[in-house]
Parts: structure tokens; sequence; C-alpha cells
């Protein structure tokens, strides 16, 4: 039986900046290495999750909802540090859905979508944090060298993140990781804080690694020669087996199993297949089909007094046709349960002719 371990930290085809992992190869290799659960935490979307989460429950295992957000840094906006978050619950699920909107109506900078720390209050409920290794804030103060730093953006992030916040170990060859990591285990002892590894995976296999640079050189808008391109990944970032997991990070076996302690933390359930309209709001003694019924019988009169002449004798006859269609479509739109649908639909298109705005 192979050792347990879960992925944590990883990048589909959805993380349009620099992921190339796709959903079904995904849930095969997974299953293959006998992993019983799997995250998936694009950049800054949740694009890939209800793909990602049929074709896990369909393969068995259990799928971890999350999402890898770029934070703000006020002292340089050009270089934002790195949060993980991951779906602990519904209420996890509803927050991150909610901080996710909110980095791109409220927080793009330069177009990149990133999240305010100040936001998280009152919005982490639910939510595990990884502290994104050594992209994240703690870890760039411990690459610094800043103790006293990374100790106060730790606390902050435990006050929002209450026995649900960890440290981040990642070993993949970039530069500074391995100061991080052992940076990083002084201070969790220190602080008696978790520390859990990653792999920040990107692609499946490791000679996948040229497909994936080809598409952060698209993303950039850059070509594979040029001297210039910034190289911040390695061949080291696949899906690792839980073997070479255990292996590489022997010497902290807590790291190791703290992947399957936050897996069993984690469990949602959606409901797919099933859709969710807001009330259409309806005049006092009406209901919402007889409302569709009146607007449409209204809608149809205007359109009848343009096309004929009402006092004409063949009046009655010539309009047969139309209100037999119209009793026809509304029979069919109210068995199917989309009358508020169309009055939505009717209400935003009426507010645009009414302000100008071409329909």
């Amino acid at each position: 039986m192979n050792p347990e371990f879960v992925h944590l930290h990883l990048h589909t085809e959805y993380s349009l900046v620099d992921g190339i992992v796709r959903i079904k190869p995904l849930m095969k290799k997974t299953a293959e290495m006998a992993m019983p659960a799997i995250a998936m935490t694009d950049q800054s979307n949740l694009f890939a999750m209800v793909k990602f989460y049929r074709a896990a429950i369909q393969a068995g295992i259990k799928p971890i909802i999350g999402v890898d957000l770029q934070l703000y840094n006020a002292a340089d906006p050009n270089q934002p540090t790195r949060l993980v978050l991951l779906c602990q619950n519904q209420v996890g699920y509803k927050n991150l859905t909610r901080l996710v909107s909110r980095t791109y109506t409220e927080g793009q900078h330069l177009g990149v979508p990133m999240l305010e720390q100040g936001w998280l209050k009152g919005a982490s409920e639910g939510l595990i944090a990884l502290s994104g290794g050594r992209e994240g804030n703690v870890g760039q103060a411990l690459i610094a060298g800043n103790q006293k730093l990374a100790q106060q953006l730790l606390a902050d992030w435990q006050a929002l993140f209450p026995d649900r916040f960890y440290l981040e170990l990642q070993r993949t060859g970039r530069p500074d990781e391995e100061t991080c990591v052992h940076a990083s285990v002084e201070l969790a002892l220190a602080l008696k804080v978790p520390v859990v590894a990653t792999n920040d995976v990107h692609f499946i296999n490791a000679d996948e690694f040229e497909a994936h640079e080809a598409r952060v050189c698209i993303h950039d808008g850059r070509t594979l020669d040029d001297p210039r391109r910034p190289k911040r990944f390695t061949d080291q970032q696949h899906l690792r087996s839980p073997e070479e997991m255990i292996a590489l990070f022997q010497d902290i076996p807590s790291a190791i199993e703290n992947t399957v302690q936050i897996a069993r933390r984690c469990s949602i359930e959606l409901t797919l297949g099933k859709n969710y309209l807001p009330d259409f709001p309806v005049p006092a003694g009406s209901t919402i089909d007889e409302f569709l019924r009146q607007q449409s019988l209204a809608g149809l009169e205007k359109r009848l007094n343009f096309l004929f002449d009402k006092e004409a004798d063949d009046f009655q006859q010539a309009r047969q046709a139309y209100d037999e269609r119209l009793i026809l479509e509304l029979d069919v739109i109210i068995e199917m349960g989309f009358p508020g649908y169309f009055l939505i639909v009717a209400d935003f298109i009426q507010w645009a002719k009414d302000n100008g705005v071409p329909v």
C-alpha cells in the first residue's frame, strides 16, 4: 500500500497564467498513485471547480477546492506575495467565492487581481490557509533574515486563521527554497505552528516541463530562447508520488502527515444540475406565473396594434394564431420553471432601453 500523502497546491490548465494540468489525466494519475484526495488551487480563479469536482467524485477521490491568491503588497504593489486558501466546509466555500470575486472587482492592480489582507477579517471562517512558501510574506521575511517581521506576520495570520494556518514548505529546486524551509521549521518549532509540504504542481509528468514553459511564455509575451525572460519554475514541479514526497521530506515527517490531516478537515459538497434564480418581485395578490402572462399579453397587444387594424372585420381571425402561439410558449416556460428568468431578462433589457443602452 502506498504511503499517504495529499497534494494541496496544484494549478490546472484553468490557471491561465502558468498551469497545464488537465483534469481527467490528473484524476487517472492520482488514482494510480493511490492518493485519497487531491486539491485544486488555480491562480486567482475557480474556473475548473465544477469539472474538477465531478471528475474527482467519479474517480473515487476526495476533491479539495482552493485558490492560490496574489496578496497585495503595500510596500511594493508590483511584487505581490502569495496565499493559498482551501475550503474546509460550505461556509469557507462561500467566503472564498466572495473573496475571489472581490479581487477582480476591487483588487486589480495593473490588471492583476489581488487580495487585500484586511478583506479576510470576518471572511476567513471555514478556510484553511497555507503560507505560500518562499513566495508568501512570511517566507519573504524569513529569506530576508527579518525574524521579527516574520513573527509579526505569522501572528497576524494566526489571528485570522486560528488553528487553520500552516507554514508551507517546498523543495522544487528554486532559489531560496531551502533557506525558507529551514527558517520556517525553526519558526514553527518556536511558536508551535504546524508545517505542511507541497510541491506547487503545474504539470503532471516531469517531461511536460518544456510544454509548461511554452504556456508561461505565451502568457508573458516572450519566447523560450529569450535570455531576459524570468525562469520561475523547475522540472520538479510535477505530480510527485507519495513515496517521492516522503523521501523529499524525510527530515520533516510532520509536513507530510499534515497533508492528510488537512485533507480530512476539508469536506464540501456541491449541488450540481440545479438552477438557482433570484426571486422576481411581483405585485401583491399575483403569482410569478400570472404576472408573466399579464406582461406577455400586454406586450402582444402593443405589437398587434402595430401590425393590424383593430377596427378591421377580420382582426379577431388575424390575431388568433398569435394568441395561440403565445399561450403555447408561456405554457412551456412556466412548466419548465423559468418565468422568473424571463422576467429578470425583460427587466434589464427594459432598463437598457430606458437609459439609452443599445440592446
